[in-house]
Formats: C-alpha cells, structure tokens, sequence
C-alpha cells in the first residue's frame, strides 16, 4: 500500500495512551494501528471479490433457521395479541 496523504487528527490524552500502549503491544506503529482501524471500520481495502466470498461463506453456513412463515409468526405479534 502506498502511503502519500498525511493526516493530522487530535486525540485525547487517555485515547493516545491506551493507542500506544496496544500498538506496542502488538509490535505495530500507531499510524498502522489507526489505518487497520480504518480499513475494518470502513471497509477501504475490501474488493469486490472479497465481499463476495464472504457473502458465499455465510450462505454456506449450516445454521438452524425455521421457514419464513413460521420465523415470522414467532416474531411479530398478531394485531389482537399482547405485547410479549
């Protein structure tokens, strides 16, 4: 990855501390700590490709989910019913 922009951002003392103790921790420079925050949070270097695949590996998942009509019945009262 090519690194051209320079960005100035304020922390507060606590966020800074806490920041550079775990980029310590994990061997890494704040400044790449930020920018893989940044990338999960924002999704910046997923592609096309990789979301997809993901898509895939939900959609291949073995998960014990009910028919629809039933999945809806459970979950959205009936007009002449309490509350649950």
């Amino acid at each position: 990855m090519e690194l051209s922009v320079k960005t100035t951002i304020l922390l507060s003392p606590e966020l800074h501390r806490r920041l550079t103790s775990y980029a310590e921790q994990r061997g890494v420079s704040m400044g790449a700590l930020v920018r893989e925050a940044c990338e999960t949070l924002y999704g910046t270097e997923v592609d096309r490709t990789s979301r997809l695949d993901a898509v895939r590996a939900l959609g291949a998942l073995a998960l014990p989910v009910g028919a629809v009509a039933d999945m809806k019945r459970e979950s959205v009262p009936a007009t002449d019913d309490p509350v649950p």
